[in-house]
Formats: C-alpha cells, sequence, structure tokens
C-alpha cells in the first residue's frame, strides 16, 4: 500500500490538494492509519469513481462499491489478490443509488457475506432503478422530454444510449441495514456522525469524523468538478437544485474548515468552504445566463441546454445528464420567483420575471 505523510494543513480559506496523483488501477493508498483509498475506472467522461475502506475490527468498512459491469469485477479481483489480500469486508456503505456507486453493491456483499449499510431512500431508489425500465416508466420519460422540447430524435435517444448506464447495477441485497441523517455509527476506533443531503441524490450519506477531521463527502462535494444535479420524469417538478444549494449552506455552518475532504470523484482536498462557495457560484453564474436568454424571447429547456453547456460537444449519455440539469435550474428559478413557465402547444416556454 502506498502511503503518504498527512503534513499539509489547511489555512482558513485555502483549496489544497496533499495528493498530486490518484492510486493506479492496482494500486491502493493509505491517507490515515486505517483509511484506505482506492480508485476505479467507469466506462463515461467521468472516468473514475473513488471507494474507501476504514478500518473496522478485523477487517475494513467499505464506502462504495463500483460500477456494476465485468470490469469493475476484475478491478476488485485483482485488488483482492494483491494489495489488499487477506482483507475482509466487514460491512458495505453505500451512499446513494447512483451505478458508479451501488452498481457492485450485490457482488461485494456475497463475496464476503456482509450486511449493505444505505440510507432508506437511496436504497429503495437503487430498487427503483433496476425496476424502471417497463414501457409505462419509459412513456412518462418519453412525454417528459416531449415537454421540454426534445424533439422525437433526440427523445429516443436519451431513451436508449442515455439511459443505459442505469441498467448497469448487480442484483441488490433483498435487505440492508438503514442509517439516517444524525446518526452516529462507529467504525473501528472511529466514530461519525451521519450527514445525508439532497440534490444530487435524494438522500445522500455523508460521514463526519469530527475528532479526526475527516469528511466523506460522496459526491455531495467533489474537488475539482460539479456534481450532477438534475429532475427528471418521476418527479417533474422536483426542485432539486434548491434542495442542493440548502444542503450546501448547511455544510457551511455545521461543519469546520480544517477538515480533509474525502470525495466520491476527484482528490483529497482541503478548503470545504471554499470550494462550497464555488459550487454555489457555479450554479448561480448558470441561473444567470437562462434569465439572460430568457428575458426578451420565452425559451425551451432544449433551446437553453447550449446556452449553459456551451463547452462541449455532447453525446446521447452527456445529453440526458444535460437535459436533467437545465430542467432542475429552471425548476429552482420557477420557485424563487425568477422564471416563469407558460405551456404552448405542449412544451413549456420560461420567461425571465
Amino acid at each position: 500500500m502506498n502511503a503518504k505523510p498527512d503534513t499539509v494543513q489547511s489555512s482558513a480559506e485555502a483549496l489544497r490538494y496533499p495528493w498530486e496523483q490518484h492510486p493506479g488501477p492496482e494500486d491502493v493508498v493509505e491517507i490515515r492509519p486505517g483509511v484506505l483509498w482506492v480508485r476505479l475506472k467507469l466506462p463515461f467522461r467521468l472516468n473514475h469513481v473513488n471507494i474507501y475502506l476504514l478500518a473496522d475490527g478485523d477487517g475494513y468498512a467499505m464506502v462504495d462499491a463500483g460500477f456494476g459491469n465485468e470490469e469493475t469485477i476484475e478491478a476488485w479481483t485483482k485488488l483482492f489478490e494483491g494489495p489488499l489480500k487477506g482483507v475482509t469486508i466487514t460491512r458495505l456503505i453505500v451512499t446513494h443509488s447512483h451505478p458508479d456507486h451501488v452498481g457492485l453493491a450485490g457482488w461485494i456483499v456475497e463475496r464476503f457475506d456482509c450486511p449493505l449499510v444505505m440510507s432508506q431512500v437511496e436504497y429503495l431508489q437503487s430498487v427503483y432503478h433496476q425496476n424502471r425500465g417497463t414501457e409505462e416508466r419509459r412513456e412518462a420519460q418519453r412525454l417528459f422530454f416531449r415537454r421540454h422540447g426534445m424533439d422525437e430524435s433526440l427523445t429516443e435517444k436519451l431513451l436508449g444510449r442515455g439511459q443505459d448506464y442505469l441498467k448497469r447495477v448487480s442484483v441488490l441485497p433483498p435487505s440492508y441495514r438503514r442509517i439516517s441523517h444524525g446518526d452516529e455509527v462507529v467504525i473501528g476506533a472511529r466514530r461519525f456522525k451521519v450527514i445525508t443531503g439532497g440534490g444530487h441524490a435524494l438522500d445522500q450519506v455523508m460521514l463526519y469524523c469530527a475528532d479526526d477531521k475527516l469528511f466523506l463527502s460522496a459526491d455531495q462535494v467533489l474537488s475539482r468538478i460539479s456534481p450532477n444535479v438534475s429532475v427528471w420524469a418521476v418527479e417533474p417538478d422536483q426542485n432539486s437544485l434548491g434542495e442542493y444549494l440548502a444542503s450546501l449552506a448547511s455544510l457551511t455552518t455545521t461543519l469546520p474548515y480544517d477538515l480533509l475532504v474525502l470525495p466520491g470523484h476527484g482528490v483529497p482536498f482541503y478548503g470545504l468552504k471554499t470550494r462550497i462557495k464555488q459550487l454555489a457560484d457555479h450554479h448561480e453564474e448558470r441561473c444567470r445566463l437562462i434569465a439572460e436568454a430568457c428575458r426578451e424571447v420565452p425559451q425551451t429547456s432544449r433551446a437553453l441546454v447550449p446556452v449553459v453547456f456551451n463547452k462541449h460537444v455532447l453525446d446521447e449519455h452527456q445529453m440526458g445528464f444535460a437535459a436533467g440539469e437545465l430542467v432542475a435550474h429552471v425548476n429552482y428559478m420557477i420557485v424563487e420567483g425568477r422564471l416563469t413557465a407558460e405551456a404552448k402547444d405542449g412544451v413549456l416556454q420560461f420567461s425571465t420575471t
């Protein structure tokens, strides 16, 4: 296992990255005594996910499992035959229902005969994702995209490849152990407070150890990119961006500055509150762009996607995320009184107030 002394101390505001390099595919990095970091590959633009192992008695508690495909199984097999040889997983804590985190939960639980630990909402959401492929649900998704101005051709692409990643999940265990916001969880010699937040997921689990000044932020606060915050057909009027910003504000007021943050993607970092402000400012800039575009002529969500996402050519997978995130912004702006919505020929158009 590769280790680096934790010598970097954060100032009150500085963003600092103690590890310039991430672990290689067959490496394990020891962040603190009894805190291990593994990085697994993903088959899309966001090309990796972080997994953390926390010393827990005679074994380790695993936080997240990775994507549900053969490549991830192969990667874990090499790790358990190499640097993690002899390691036992005592429990699997899954932070949320997205396939890059819960995808291989069934395989890990079966291999180690360990319990699955999740928030209730995220477990049930994972079950929903595994059973969402009915024609009735596809029709609801089809109508949702069309209502936001996506033409028939793009809609069918989004319902195909754009949603395919949701299938990449091994069969979930039929039972789990629930953790909830405010719980205290003892893992080995450490005591963690459970914090949950909405926006990126419905009830994403984060873990805070005050004694060691460690914060496992999952995908709620990432080091260098913004987590996707979207709205989907199952809850078309959801104010997910409002939920996300409220979660960030709560983290700012309840957590100290000098934490080492262990995110679900990217690299560990110091400077939590500075990063939270950057994320909030990022979404406010997107709202500003939308308001400006809707000031003179009403716009559909489809027309607004290139206004906000203008740096990359989007394939179907990325377009699906962009569309969901655009809807999250307009829903938030409607709740805040910054936009109004009017249906014209069954398609929503937005105007700046």
